[in-house]
């Protein structure tokens, strides 16, 4: 199974092209107003468009409420939400049953004892995403996109029903080492694409997909 990747919070028509023509498997959204790469629903719509329909788009939320929610998907066509936050596996069902989208649930990772909170997700949620838990301490800490990794080989050997991701401080230069170390078949980023956070760099999106396809 070839290795493939999530480019996360595009928030430019730039960077969308650029994930979408490097053969991105799946480009993310981010509904998080906190957020340096926020995109509002009107500017979302236009960004998701014109992505082909062979690639997955993500819309990223963090404890979002239905009508948030909602007023996301009015505007916007999603394939899939991705939740940040610290919706229950009641919520997930919840909001799969509402929307009719696949949802991923983000699982927070600092030690061996984070990866349990994954197995209470089995069979609601359709993917799992690892990333890196921000320490208690960290100022101004976002639930993602931190340039943050965790231990990657907490995951080797580990298996789930659902399809899962990797995230958390991934960049061309350790890649292989993540995937040696996880397993991961899919990983996403989104610092590890830019010159700031919420400043994407078309350069650094084609040189990561790019290395993602040399692992395949």
């Amino acid at each position: 199974m070839p290795v493939t990747a999530k480019i996360c919070g595009i928030n430019d028509p730039v960077a969308m092209q650029t994930a979408v023509s490097g053969g991105a498997s799946h480009v993310g959204l981010v509904f998080y107003p906190p957020s340096p790469r926020y995109v509002s629903p009107p500017d979302a719509a236009r960004l998701a468009e014109p992505v082909p329909a062979d690639i997955t788009r993500v819309g990223l939320f963090v404890d979002a409420d239905d009508d948030a929610i909602d007023a996301v998907l009015a505007e916007t066509s999603l394939d899939m939400l991705q939740l940040h936050g610290k919706e229950t596996p009641q919520r997930v069902a919840t909001l799969k049953s509402r929307t009719g989208l696949k949802i991923m649930k983000v699982v927070s990772v600092a030690s061996e004892e984070d990866l349990a909170r994954a197995d209470v997700y089995t069979g609601v949620a359709d993917w799992l995403l690892f990333d890196a838990k921000p320490p208690k301490d960290m100022a101004n800490a976002l639930p993602g996109g931190n340039a943050l990794s965790f231990e990657w080989g907490l995951l080797a050997g580990k298996h789930w029903p659902q399809p899962w991701m990797l995230a958390g401080g991934l960049h061309t230069g350790n890649i292989a080492e993540a995937v040696r170390l996880s397993g991961a078949k899919v990983l996403d980023t989104s610092s590890g694409v830019e010159d700031s956070p919420g400043k994407k760099n078309p350069e650094k999106i084609r040189a990561f997909l790019a290395a993602v396809g040399a692992l395949a």
